[in-house]
């Protein structure tokens, strides 16, 4: 089958691999319908994630249609149209029982390089590294999905592809901000990051009856659409003081909940952005937390930061003073989405969540290497490029 390939840094190919078959009877097969980039794949492209082995096909975020299943699957039959949650979990362990789907014990095979860098291994991601366990990704026309009856929702009939496609990743891990952020009605709430993930954590913290949502972010167009398609206020980090601003626009307390939807790719405008690249490039540190470090600084006091954007490593000038002398909480997790894709979907199909808007550019998977210089370099208001393998 076709698939998109991780070559090197920066060097991606669309190739032949070996068609995914049955490993285990909880299995299925899906044939990919949608699949998109997402921003943590940015990271793979940086060479920032490390196990990356030339050949491996990437991608995280998609859905489709089950062609072929494992004879222990229960709730789904061949021919289901499925939304699919990044993270793999066997719904069985202490883990996946108390919700902590991501941290699932039992889906990662390749335990050790986690347990070295963490203390713990995390859960298996579809095309994310041999440290999360090395299964192949998305963007090719077939998919093996193991633990099916767990990690495969149906898509109710009135959700429309593009729709259904971001409640794989980026609505779930958005929700999850607002929810495990502790999001009440009557709160002010700020998101660093207007991609797909802020977008949606945004619109999250507006349904959970937040009275004020302000997204930042320096793009105009992404900007505009978060104004427009999701309805919270914006900030540009490049034309104001984003602490004196939020300051300002909470009645001088600052916001109740700041949720980091950027990583460890952060841009700043001050000088220190230019010290912290090259840092990172030369791999005396590994990530660019500006965006964490300004939510912390910006946060009221007893507040609450909750970390979604991708981190893999260590930081330096970590605000820990900030942090425990203003009383703060700070959370962070990888997406636990099977708590939530349902409900989204629910959602979706009565109208109070809109995704498909996120799919800016559309095009066939042999033009996925394109797509990703496209989503990297943010070209034509590039948001995110979504890939359908059986285009021809």
């Amino acid at each position: 089958m076709k698939a998109l390939c991780w070559e090197g840094i920066d060097d991606l190919s669309v190739k032949d691999v070996p068609d995914p078959g049955m490993e285990n009877r909880q299995d299925v097969i899906v044939k990919v319908t949608l699949t998109t980039t997402c921003g943590s794949d940015l990271h793979l492209l940086g060479g920032y994630i490390p196990q990356m082995r030339p050949g491996d096909v990437i991608g995280h975020e998609f859905i489709g249609e089950i062609v072929e299943m494992g004879s222990q699957v229960r709730r789904h039959r061949v021919g289901d149209r499925v939304v699919v949650c990044s993270f793999i979990g066997c719904g069985r362990c202490w883990n996946c029982e108390h919700g902590l789907w991501s941290l699932c014990d039992n889906s990662n095979p390749n335990p050790t390089p986690g347990q070295k860098a963490w203390g713990f291994e995390t859960g298996g991601v579809y095309g994310y590294s041999h440290v999360m366990g090395g299964f192949p990704g998305s963007h090719a026309e077939y998919i093996r999905v193991p633990y099916a009856d767990y990690d495969a929702f149906p898509i109710p009939d009135g959700v429309d592809d593009e729709n259904a496609l971001f409640a794989s990743d980026a609505a779930p891990t958005g929700w999850m901000g607002a929810d495990l952020g502790g999001v009440k009605p009557g709160d002010i709430v700020a998101v660093w990051g207007a991609g797909g993930v802020g977008q949606m954590a945004a619109r999250a913290a507006m349904l959970l009856g937040a009275e004020r949502v302000i997204v930042i972010d320096r793009l105009p167009e992404r900007l505009a659409m978060t104004e427009h398609h999701v309805g919270a206020e914006t900030i540009d980090y490049t034309a104001v003081d984003v602490l004196a601003e939020l300051r300002e626009r909470s009645g001088g307390r600052g916001p109740d909940v700041c949720i980091e939807a950027v990583g460890m790719e952060a841009h700043s405008p001050r000088p220190e952005f230019v010290y912290d690249q090259a840092k990172k490039r030369f791999h005396v540190e590994t990530e660019r937390p500006f965006a964490v470090r300004e939510a912390i600084l910006a946060c009221r006091k007893g507040g609450t930061v909750f970390i979604l954007g991708v981190f893999a490593g260590t930081v330096a000038k970590f605000p820990l003073g900030a942090v425990m002398n203003k009383g703060l909480t700070v959370r962070s997790a990888q997406q636990h989405g099977h708590r939530y894709i349902p409900m989204l979907l629910q959602r979706i199909a009565k109208g109070e969540l809109v995704t498909r808007h996120l799919a800016t550019h559309e095009m066939s998977l042999d033009d996925a290497p394109r797509g990703y210089e496209m989503f990297k370099k943010k070209e034509d208001g590039c948001v995110r490029a979504v890939f359908r393998p059986d285009s021809r």
